[in-house]
């Protein structure tokens, strides 16, 4: 509902500064924001699991050059502050791609673009990091 209002109080507001005169109607709903496009696992080996650097920034703001190999492996190197040198494997699944580093159990993800040079790294329902290129 305050979504309706904001938006009927802004478009006033813009018919006002335009003189012209803008009619909301009953009902009227914005549309949603645009929501981002999971990328397929295909597009995820294609785009970083390629050998070609990359950068994963986690939500407390550690970095790291993550790098994807075609055969499987994996590394990531602090770029700043924080956070530790590790290697591993990876593997895509039906759903985007799981990895497992050195003395840890396999965890499953998901990747979603948020626009042309950002996407979300998801699981269990949460961000868990932002890659870069």
């Amino acid at each position: 509902m305050r979504a309706v209002i904001a938006s009927a109080i802004t478009l006033l507001m813009l018919s006002q500064a335009n003189a012209a005169p803008l009619e909301v109607r009953p009902g009227f709903k914005p549309p949603p924001p645009p929501a981002s496009a999971k990328v397929r696992p295909d597009e995820i080996k294609t785009k970083f699991f390629n050998g070609e650097p990359f950068t994963a920034a986690t939500p407390a703001g550690v970095k790291f050059k993550m790098t994807y190999t075609a055969d499987g492996k994996m590394t990531r190197e602090p770029a700043g502050k924080g956070g530790a040198k590790s290697e591993g494997t990876w593997a895509l699944n039906k759903d985007g791609f799981c990895t497992t580093w050195k003395g840890s159990k396999q965890n499953c993800y998901k990747l979603f673009a948020k626009d042309e040079k950002t996407w979300s790294v998801t699981g269990g329902g949460s961000t868990l990091a932002t890659w870069s290129k």
